[in-house]
């Protein structure tokens, strides 16, 4: 029987600004009700639940579906604003030795012509189902589209990309964001750039301190944006150099065209190398301006700061001052064992850790402020409607096994389950009683990728 309504009991909100338990109803796949229950719920039919299950459901007569969560934590389902999932467990084949970006983005940019479409799919594949296992619902990825490269070999990763994003729609919601990069951007690659907008990409990507011609590749850029609508993500100042000053540009020109907060800005590492003051004046363009902003502190902690001799800068940028001018401010995973970064698996409470250790954030109110970077700030930052726990919106959400915000962050729980539009997608662990496997972040869907035990 394919029940419509759900009842999800005893669940706790750390979002909501209360302690107590909530009772949270979903039908046909949106948030009927969220609300403050007087204590926690006992009567026969959650009783029927297991009480040392991590999640279990329960079916009473015709009636509801009822998931008793016992205290657990229920949080809307993660949003990782900036990936690479094209290059995600690209490192075997394509190495960096000396870790350095510079020696990434060359062996990265002599492979790309050698890797075959199907490989492209496969790992993207891997990625976002990775990722979805941990309770991402909506991710962003930027795409290698090297506009200087012959053009089957630069469509090659859209068509891609295209595909899985068809092929995974009902899991996880892709946004498509091609990169264009290096030198300057002349009419034939502004050309291919329109026509991955005309296929169905998301917005336009771009890496301004990169190329010879910023100025004039930025205004080509928020030419063509504007006439398609879209929305622009920059990689950003992804450099030690506080002289690399590209985000004055891009707040500039955001102003100059009426295209505040539909441009997102990401990196911004040569901040935290700035002079306060000018750093200062930095961030109120980038407000100013209608900025959103992404912090990377994985990628940009592991490639950071490598000529630094003695006291080595940590690379990512200024969290605590952009938070405070009124920036919003997510956090993202970046790359997944790539020439990039060797590390990472998509899991958005491993970035939220990393975001506390190097923002130096670990207050109870800074922690809230870390599920939030994760959550609500990204679904800003990335521009989702009906997102959040709110009545009528998507009900896209993760149950994690653990009663506490400091316990998130402390423990590291494996044991999460993802909701997908009020369905649920995937668990690391539920009952036997239920008839549900038990599967792990080893499961054979992540060992091997076309073999999917996910639920239908």
């Amino acid at each position: 029987m394919k029940v419509s309504e759900q009842h999800f009991v005893n669940a706790r909100l750390p979002l909501s600004g209360s302690t107590g338990y909530y009772k949270v109803i979903v039908k046909n796949g949106v948030y009927d009700s969220i609300d403050l229950q007087s204590g926690k719920v006992e009567s026969p039919a959650y009783r029927a639940i297991p009480r040392d299950a991590f999640l279990a459901e329960s079916v009473i007569g015709e009636g509801p579906k009822i998931w008793d969560l016992n205290g657990r934590i229920l949080l809307p389902g993660f949003i990782d604003a900036h990936m690479h999932l094209d290059k995600a467990f690209s490192l075997p084949r394509v190495p960096n030795q000396s870790g350095t970006l510079l020696e990434a983005l060359r062996n990265f940019g002599v492979a790309y012509g050698e890797i075959g479409k199907e490989d492209i799919k496969m790992r993207m594949r891997k990625a976002a189902l990775r990722a979805l296992s941990y309770g991402t619902t909506s991710l962003r990825t930027h795409l290698d589209f090297n506009v200087r490269k012959d053009r089957d070999v630069c469509f090659r990763t859209i068509y891609a990309a295209l595909e899985i994003k068809e092929e995974l729609k009902d899991w996880i919601d892709i946004q498509l964001f091609p990169l264009t990069m290096h030198e300057s951007l002349g009419p034939k690659e502004l050309e291919m750039v329109e026509e991955a907008l005309i296929l169905g990409v998301t917005g336009i990507g771009a890496i301004p301190h990169l190329s010879l011609t910023p100025e004039q590749d930025v205004d080509r850029i928020f030419e063509l944006a504007i006439k398609y609508d879209c929305p622009v993500d920059f990689h950003t100042d992804e450099d030690d150099d506080p002289s690399v000053q590209t985000v004055a540009l891009i707040a500039d020109k955001t102003e100059q065209y009426g295209y505040q907060g539909k441009v997102v800005v990401g990196h911004l590492c040569s901040l935290a190398g700035m002079d306060h003051d000018i750093a200062a004046s930095m961030i109120a363009k980038m407000k100013n301006a209608g900025l959103k902003a992404v912090t990377l502190p994985a990628a940009n902690m592991y490639l950071q700061g490598r000529g630094d001799r003695g006291i080595v800068r940590r690379g990512i940028t200024r969290v605590r001052e952009i938070q405070e001018a009124g920036v919003p401010l997510a956090t993202a995973s970046d790359n997944i064992h790539d020439p990039f970064h060797p590390f990472g698996r998509g899991d958005m409470i491993q970035i939220g850790l990393l975001t506390g250790y190097a923002a130096h954030l670990g207050s109870p109110a800074d922690q809230l402020q870390i599920l939030r970077m994760m959550t609500e700030i990204p679904a800003s930052v990335i521009g989702l409607d009906r997102y959040g726990l709110s009545r009528g919106n998507q009900a896209d959400f993760v149950v994690l096994d653990a009663c506490g915000v400091e316990e998130i962050f402390t423990f590291l729980p494996e044991n999460r389950a993802t909701f997908k539009r009020g369905r649920l997608i995937h668990a690391s662990r539920l009952d036997h009683t239920w008839g549900v496997p038990i599967g792990g972040g080893e499961d054979e869907v992540f060992r091997n990728p076309c073999c999917c035990r996910f639920t239908q």
